[in-house]
């Protein structure tokens, strides 16, 4: 069980103390892919280690549950007297307990993912299918439009995946400003922007109260946003996306699923555009970031080593 103790509490560890740090190291978007990769890089290991730590802590429970103490000494050094005689039959109810709750909830949380990952690509692929069916093509254009009054313009996901700008779009916009926001649409599929957003959202939706998820699903969709601008500006000028930017400002909300470039923080990103950051200073994060990803993924198997071999502080080799 000393595994699966040193697994909990380094996920406590980096649910408590990496929203924080990330968003010291993420929220100017300097490097926003590496950023996007360090978070997921946080989250994955936090989801993973809450798997691998129950599975350790299920097999350890099946092969001693015959033998409460020794399972009680594993992390609980403490209490090996209660584990003798008479208290080792509660300590092993406790704990049989304790793992079929937490298979039930890591169960639970499973059903809802799935849920909640089925139900945005649901949505997302018939919304993209009623834009083709009441949109219509315009020569030399790649994408849908919907006459509206409304200026808009977004990706969604689908089969196949579909750009949609309105009819005030193309009016507000030439031609220059329109290739650049279809580049940042482009951008968005090509990158799978959408999946990153639905399994993100989902976790958040699923585990409102962990900041990690709930802080890390906002952050990644304003990085993910940059990036799409980065690949805009390198096809177009950056003046030229931000010129597009401020003109498609202040417009309707996005449809639920959508990927638009005025669907988040854009006077951020558009001071980002104005005001590029210092070599030194991009170079500074970059290497922040990378030793945070470094750090998170390399966690869970330290801590399993360290367990494994004896070394750690709740392994019974060790006292």
């Amino acid at each position: 069980m000393s595994v699966a103790a040193c697994l909990v509490l380094y996920t406590f560890v980096i649910a408590v103390l990496g929203p924080r740090l990330l968003l010291r190291l993420t929220h100017a978007g300097v490097a926003p892919r590496l950023g996007v990769a360090t978070w997921l890089a946080a989250i994955g290991s936090v989801a993973a280690s809450w798997v691998v730590a129950a599975g350790f802590l299920a097999a350890e429970l099946l092969q001693d549950w015959n033998r409460p103490g020794q399972i009680a000494s594993a992390c609980f050094a403490a209490l090996r007297f209660v584990a003798s005689g008479g208290s080792g039959l509660v300590l092993q109810i406790v704990l049989l307990t304790l793992t079929a709750s937490a298979i039930a909830a890591l169960a639970s949380l499973a059903w809802r993912l799935a849920q909640s990952l089925t139900h945005a690509r649901t949505h997302t692929h018939r919304h993209a299918r009623h834009a083709r069916i009441v949109g219509r093509r315009v020569a030399g254009l790649d994408a849908v439009v919907l006459d509206a009054p409304e200026r808009a313009a977004y990706c969604v996901a689908g089969r196949p995946h579909t750009i949609v700008v309105t009819s005030a779009t193309l009016d507000a916009l030439d031609e220059d400003h329109l290739g650049a926001v279809l580049a940042h649409e482009r951008a968005h599929l090509a990158g799978h922007h959408h999946q990153i957003l639905a399994v993100t959202r989902a976790l958040a939706t699923a585990l409102p109260r962990v900041e990690l998820f709930t802080t890390g699903a906002a952050e990644i969709a304003r990085l993910l946003e940059m990036c799409a601008d980065d690949t805009a500006a390198r096809s177009h000028s950056p003046g030229t996306l931000l010129g597009a930017l401020l003109a498609l400002s202040g417009c309707a909300p996005l449809p639920r699923g959508a990927l638009g470039a005025t669907g988040v923080d854009v006077l951020a990103r558009a001071e980002r555009l104005v005001t590029p950051t210092p070599r030194r200073d991009r170079l500074r994060t970059r290497l922040l970031l990378s030793a945070a990803a470094l750090l998170v993924v390399g966690g869970p198997l330290l801590t399993g080593v360290l367990a494994l071999s004896g070394l750690a502080l709740c392994n019974p080799a060790a006292s």
